[in-house]
Order: C-alpha cells, then structure tokens, then sequence
C-alpha cells in the first residue's frame, strides 16, 4: 500500500510539474527590445476619433437648444483640438498649435457667447464658421477632400441631445 501511495504521490507531483512548465512555456516573456514605442495615433486619427464626435455634438446640441450640453461639449472641443495640437505639434509643414489657436479662437469664442446667451440664431452661424474653418485647414493641409457640415441627424442613436427638463 505505501508503495502505490507513494507512486501516486510522485505521479501527481510530475504532472504539476509538467502542467507549470507548460503554463510558464506559454506565458509571453515581456520584450526586452526598447524599439518598440507606444501607440502614436496619427492626426487623422485624432481628428475622426475625438475632434469629429464632439463638433457633430456640439452641433446637435445647439439645434436642441440644450445650451448646458452645448458648453460641455464645446469645451470637449477645444480640449480635443488641445491634444491633438500635443500630439501632432507640426503635421508635414503646417504648425497645428498655431493654426489652431489663430483659426479656431474666433469662432469657438462666438460660439460660446451664443451658448451663454441662450441665442439660437447666433450659434448656428457660429457653428458655421467654425465649419467652415475646419474646411479651411483641411485645404491648407492638403485635405481638401475632407469636407466638414453641420449633422443633419445624430450618428448617436443612444444620446438623446434634448434639454432635461426639471
């Protein structure tokens, strides 16, 4: 009898053994190679994933008359336009820091004083020539391809843009 204890013992103990060796075989090994640098999106990137979003939103908030989203995400906006500036201080020769702070402010600022007065008039022609300024760049850096408007709908079916209402 101690001696089939014993074999099994030594059975079970090689098949741990064997399975850690396995697990430990599979396992990645972390790279050793410093070559390998973060993701870096491209300024294409940043403007479909976080620039488009929030000017199509800050759009369809103003139509709503929601100024308080309208705010938030205008504010969203020039922190987006931030980034990307961080990101992609020079794109081939243009420098978006500067062509962003000399072409956007304008608009940006009008459109803010539309929000805080409420002014629905005042915002939609804002919002269009911060449009029409996105447009602009997009000639300036040879993008004159990418064409921006103001959303005729919402891509966002699960918001709902709609002042609340107490």
């Amino acid at each position: 009898m101690p001696f089939k204890v014993m074999s099994l013992a030594l059975l079970t103990g090689a098949l741990t053994l064997t399975t850690l060796g396995l697990v430990n075989a599979q396992s990645p090994v972390p790279s050793q190679n410093p070559s390998h640098a973060p993701y870096r999106p491209g300024l294409g990137d940043l403007m479909t994933m976080t620039v488009q979003p929030r000017h199509i939103k800050l759009g369809i908030a103003g139509q709503q008359k929601n100024w308080v989203y309208a705010a938030y995400a205008l504010h969203e906006l020039e922190e987006s336009f931030e980034r990307a500036a961080e990101a992609w201080p020079v794109y081939r020769t243009t420098n978006i820091a500067e062509v962003l702070e000399t072409s956007m402010k304008e608009p940006m600022e009008a459109i803010s004083r539309a929000i805080k007065g409420a002014d629905s008039a005042r915002f939609s022609e804002a919002y269009a020539r911060l449009t029409a300024t996105c447009n602009a760049c997009h000639h300036a850096t040879d993008r004159a391809f990418v064409v921006i408007q103001a959303p005729a709908n919402s891509p966002f079916p699960d918001q709902d843009f709609r002042p609340v209402r107490p």
